[in-house]
């Protein structure tokens, strides 16, 4: 079986038509398994080393768990399957993995666990990997908040070109790419412009970023919903699975992404801008109750 073989035939497995099925394919699933088993191994032993921060782990915990669960859920569950035939069912997809996943994980400030997975040996390998200047140097260009919505918004628009979106859904191993350029990029997105401690949050600059996303989200989202033409006919073949005509899935995939996905971004903008504005009145009361 070739390369690409491997991707396109083992897409899905259970009872009833393949849109109805679970996807089991082991590029999917192991890489799911390996991140759940690493995650369990490292929260243990932090947990037997300290009992300091327990609380706060255990919240990190089940943030975690929700991430991976919506992750799960969307590359594993019947939506990844429907996704391949019903347009709106791939949207779904595709926001989940951005949108609801990537956050919850991002949120859950994994690293620190996933690393105390590891053999001490590896740890350190890793610690002297992550401190080279060549990839800290990359690290901090990514990692700039313009920077990183300019890659999470070129990772949306690119696959989204008729072409390229319809060769993903053709060839097994360019859907996956998608699939994790989408999800890399959110969790890049993300991680810069979420606050978290030992960081000096610059508000301002992610509430900018955040709003920037939903505008410019809603807009490809807009015009998919008004467009006269199929951009993805392929995609569209099994509408009638939704009781729909393939112009109106497509409609319906532009609505999802234009208010549900754009809600998430706004509502987190609007968030971060009260954090703001409440940090800012805090350092003004401190400043105002030191003597002069």
């Amino acid at each position: 079986m070739s390369f690409d073989a491997f991707f396109s035939t083992s897409i899905c497995y259970g009872a009833g038509a393949p849109e109805a099925g679970w996807t089991l394919a082991f590029p999917i699933t192991l890489p799911l398994m390996a991140i759940a088993l690493l995650y369990a191994v490292g929260a243990t032993r932090l947990w037997r080393r300290s009992s300091r921060g327990r609380p706060e782990r255990m919240r990190q915990a089940l943030l975690f768990a929700a991430g991976w669960g919506v992750l799960t859920a969307a590359l594993v569950s019947p939506i990844h399957a429907l996704g391949e035939r019903v347009f709106a069912a791939h949207m779904i997809e595709h926001e989940l993995l951005m949108a609801v996943a990537a956050p919850l994980l991002v949120a859950a400030r994994p690293g620190a666990v996933l690393i105390w997975a590891l053999p001490a040996s590896l740890r350190r390998g890793t610690g002297k990997l992550t401190r080279g200047k060549t990839l800290q140097s990359v690290w901090a260009l990514a990692t700039r908040p313009l920077n990183a919505t300019i890659i999470h918004g070129i990772a949306i628009w690119v696959w989204h070109i008729p072409a390229l979106f319809q060769a993903a859904l053709q060839q097994g191993i360019l859907h996956y790419a998608q699939h994790a350029s989408f999800l890399g990029s959110a969790l890049l997105f993300w991680w810069v412009l979420l606050p978290r401690p030992g960081r000096q949050q610059s508000y301002g600059s992610s509430v900018m970023h955040l709003f920037f996303t939903s505008l410019h989200t809603g807009l490809l989202g807009v015009l998919l919903l008004v467009s006269p033409k199929l951009w993805y006919p392929e995609n569209g073949a099994g509408a009638a699975l939704w009781g729909l005509t393939p112009i109106e899935d497509q409609q319906l995939a532009g609505l999802i992404m234009w208010v549900p996905a754009g809600l998430i971004y706004g509502g987190a903008a609007l968030l971060l801008a009260g954090l703001w504005i409440s940090s800012s009145a805090t350092r003004e009361a401190t400043h105002a109750l030191r003597p002069g």
